[in-house]
């Protein structure tokens, strides 16, 4: 990898434009409870800019979801372990599937576990609520998401478009 300036600046712009993608997708195609789309561009950020890249552009769009469109701090803490864990999976082994499972399983349960207790203390969830009452809804929605991202990441890897944009990415 190439730790250059010119790089740092391509990852930041491209993490930057993921997020703001991520946060129009997620305002104009909204499907109750679920944000598909967060979880579509969490994919794309860990595959083309890696574990910490992609946790940024995660918390970035969360931090647009809850500041602009009045979600909750679900938003944001339900997409970063997610996001973060696809980075680390993908880069770990190079594997498309790998970053889905990373952020189904990062988002749709560890995600929906760890909102939990801000829910409860921040936002008056009744503590009696079931600590897992988040995953029914996490994981369909980060599975919709991830399935999405790796049909469009499958086809630009058949086009040879993903090996490009990676490169350009600075990957």
């Amino acid at each position: 990898m190439n730790y250059t300036r010119e790089n740092h600046v391509k990852k930041m712009v491209l993490a930057a434009m993921l997020a703001c993608l991520s946060y129009v997708c997620s305002t104009f195609v909204y499907f109750p409870r679920m944000a598909p789309f967060q979880h579509l561009f969490n994919v794309l950020g860990a595959v083309f800019l890696g574990p910490w890249w992609g946790l940024a552009c995660a918390a970035v769009t969360g931090i647009m979801r809850m500041l602009l469109g009045g979600r909750t701090i679900q938003a944001l803490i339900g997409a970063v372990v997610g996001a973060f864990l696809a980075g680390l999976l993908y880069r770990r082994t190079k594997k498309i599937g790998a970053a889905a499972a990373g952020e189904i399983f990062g988002t749709g349960i560890l995600g929906a576990l760890l909102v939990y207790p801000f829910m409860v203390q921040f936002y008056g969830l009744p503590a009696e609520t079931p600590f897992w009452t988040f995953i029914p809804s996490y994981v369909p929605s980060s599975a919709l998401g991830a399935g999405m991202a790796c049909v469009l990441l499958k086809t630009f890897e058949r086009t040879g478009l993903l090996r490009r944009l990676k490169e350009d990415a600075g990957e």
